[in-house]
């Protein structure tokens, strides 16, 4: 049986087939959140506050209408990465995030192509007129990939949390247009 939020917007890309969190897809981010590929978000995490992070970008999507799309390949239902747009109550701006959950995903510009859908989700479905990602600045891939989307460093945002923490800005919806 399959168990999953509804409704709930399905994207599709050349590659990649992106969906709000189901059953299943625990075991594919619990490997990834307990371990150092979680580094920058907060990880490595126990199996408790894998379950709880999980649970959490579930709620967002209860809570907020919208969160993080679980994305796998076309032609494979394994969940390889999380992406989009994401707001928590005390963060100071909307965020497009990212995380590619497995070594398999990388190098490959499933993340790049999932982060574009998403943005151009948070902007044309959701009216989103800015966006961030907050990327810890000793994570050279997320810069890269930020970079790649048009996204600069904003000096003057808010950074959140209380790690180290850079404000990248997305190009506005206009100027994609």
């Amino acid at each position: 049986m399959t168990i999953a939020l509804s409704p709930t917007p399905v994207l599709e890309t050349d590659r990649l087939i992106l969906r709000a969190p189901q059953r299943g897809d625990m075991p594919h981010w619990e490997a990834c959140a307990m371990s150092e590929r979680a580094r920058y978000i907060g990880g490595p995490l126990d199996a408790q506050q894998a379950w709880r992070s999980l649970c959490h970008l579930t709620g967002h999507w209860v809570h907020r209408g919208y969160g993080m799309f679980i994305w796998h390949l076309k032609t494979d239902p394994t969940p390889l990465g999380m992406t989009g747009p994401w707001f928590p109550e005390t963060w100071p701006e909307q965020e497009i995030g990212w995380t590619v959950w497995t070594p398999a995903a990388e190098g490959k510009g499933f993340a790049h192509e999932a982060a574009l859908a998403t943005r151009r989700f948070a902007y044309d479905v959701l009216g989103w007129k800015t966006a961030v990602s907050y990327i810890h600045p000793d994570n050279a891939r997320s810069i890269a990939l930020a970079e790649r989307l048009g996204a600069r460093l904003d000096r003057q945002a808010t950074p959140v949390g209380t790690d180290p923490c850079l404000v990248y800005r997305h190009p506005a919806p206009e100027a994609l247009a």
